[in-house]
């Protein structure tokens, strides 16, 4: 991470990718190997019992495993070994049984998905906090009269509800979405060196089973190494929450601008201020979700670009993917979070609204302003937003967004 990428992303989704977090999550992974591995008769108890006690994060060199894996091409290579030296310390018999008929990218896309699904969970939280906001904004303000803009000019008369509305539309579509696609994605990545799972003697479906259920993970039923699916529509699904947010953000900055002044971004001590020029107030929130807007688009190339991948298990691409998934995370998040910071205290003011409207009307010959631009126009919008929140409200009482 980057001194200007901090600022973009969050400290729960840093710390979720976080070296040590991903080392732990592997560990993880390798305790629940053993354990499965050891209920299904493939190896001793005791072994699994000595493996179990040695997957501690706390006892290994984060630092120096990171080191090595540029030389090893994998981190799983040196967290292996090490793991083996240290139950070999208690346990010389166990040392052998250590990532027993499992492979590298078992492991890391394993410890990934369980990382991932803490970051998911994160913007899942804050993006239903952007939908409840948005959607309470759409009843408040649906008659609220509000030009209407085209191609950057005003065009005619909306209301801002019937605009709110509009705004939660693909953020409701997203949340469903979303947490489809991670049901779908976050899965145990379990195959041995070639997807078979020949080294566990027909046991491997009943271990992985066992490994998905222990960890919180679905059970793929198959091994996925070059069958990025499922994962990448994941990541597509993040990007476009990250660019619906985008849109509302370019909106407000658009309306917060001090010559229209129609809304603006709650402030507070330190957020949004000049370095140089104390009138200013910028929107901060809205910076975050239009950097991020930006940024997400080429992540997700990259995951596409990455799909093609050679044979049983891939020699560049996977481990592309795996250096871009992390930031396209960390940017959905900071711009979900930035949003769901700023917009239940979104500052409406209907009167420069109304005036805004007023002084255009005033310019206009009088036909144009009637036909154009009535306020009571608003109310034609609002009777629509109230009928989309309905609508909306209903849909996301419809699913379970709790499993």
């Amino acid at each position: 991470m980057s001194i200007f990428e901090g600022f973009l992303s969050t400290s729960e989704t840093l710390g979720a990718f976080s070296d040590r977090a991903f080392v732990d999550a592997m560990l993880r992974f390798e305790a629940a190997l053993a354990r499965a591995q050891a209920a299904e008769g493939l190896i001793p108890e005791s072994a699994a019992h000595s493996i179990v006690g040695s997957c501690k994060v706390e006892l290994f060199d984060v630092a120096k495993i990171v080191r090595e894996s540029g030389r090893a091409g994998s981190v799983a290579i040196p967290l292996v070994k090490a793991l083996r030296e240290a139950v070999g310390l208690f346990n010389a018999q166990a040392a052998p049984f250590v990532h027993f008929g499992s492979t590298s990218q078992d492991v890391i896309d394993s410890a990934m998905a369980l990382v991932t699904r803490e970051a998911v969970l994160l913007v899942e939280v804050d993006l239903s906090r952007i939908v409840s906001a948005l959607l309470r904004l759409a009843s408040q303000y649906a008659e609220t009269p509000m030009l209407a803009r085209t191609l950057m000019q005003p065009a005619s008369v909306t209301s801002f509800g019937f605009k709110c509305a509009g705004w939660a539309a693909p953020l409701v579509r997203s949340r469903i979405r979303l947490h489809s696609a991670a049901k779908h994605a976050l899965k145990l990545q379990l195959g041995g060196a070639v997807g078979t799972l020949a080294q566990m003697k027909g046991q491997g479906a009943a271990v992985r089973k066992r490994m998905a259920e222990e960890l919180g993970l679905g059970d793929p039923g198959a091994t996925w190494h070059t069958q990025r699916d499922e994962w990448v529509a994941l990541g597509c699904e993040l990007a476009l929450v990250t660019g619906s947010l985008g849109k509302v953000a370019v909106d407000i900055a658009l309306l917060g601008q001090y010559e229209v002044g129609e809304v603006t971004e709650p402030s507070e001590p330190g957020r949004g201020g000049s370095s140089a020029m104390p009138h200013k107030r910028n929107p901060v929130a809205s910076m975050v979700a239009i950097a991020a807007a930006h940024r997400a688009p080429q992540r997700v190339a990259a995951l596409l670009a990455a799909m093609p991948q050679q044979h049983e298990r891939a020699l560049g691409a996977w481990q592309a993917e795996l250096a871009e998934w992390p930031q396209l995370l960390m940017s959905a998040h900071g711009s979900v979070r930035a949003m769901a910071g700023a917009l239940p205290g979104l500052q409406v003011d209907s009167a420069r609204m109304r005036a805004n409207i007023d002084r255009l009307r005033a310019e206009l010959p009088r036909e144009a302003a009637d036909e154009w631009f009535d306020p009571a126009l608003a109310v034609h919008a609002g009777r629509i937003a109230h009928a989309e929140v309905k609508t909306m409200q209903a849909t996301l009482s419809s699913k379970d967004l709790t499993q």
